[in-house]
């Protein structure tokens, strides 16, 4: 048994050192999706920022709906 407790950190080396030596992977998306993605994204973020400093000048905040597929975002107390 007193083999086990010097075996054991060598073992876990062994292990740390073949994990950290292994291939990463890359997944990689449709480039187009990410485009689309993105620029939907930074569109309604641009929006929504737009909306926030809008109302933010008449004492309000900003708060969003979906409609027909479109976000409309309007000023509330």
């Amino acid at each position: 048994m007193k083999s086990l407790p010097s075996f054991c950190p060598v073992a876990l080396a062994a292990v740390l050192a073949a994990c950290a030596g292994s291939p990463q992977l890359a997944y990689e998306s449709a480039p187009d999706a990410i485009t689309e993605s993105n620029s939907v994204d930074s569109g309604e973020a641009r929006a929504l920022e737009q909306a926030e400093a809008d109302c933010a000048r008449q004492g309000k905040h900003a708060v969003s709906q979906r409609v027909e597929g479109e976000t409309v975002y309007a000023c509330a107390d």
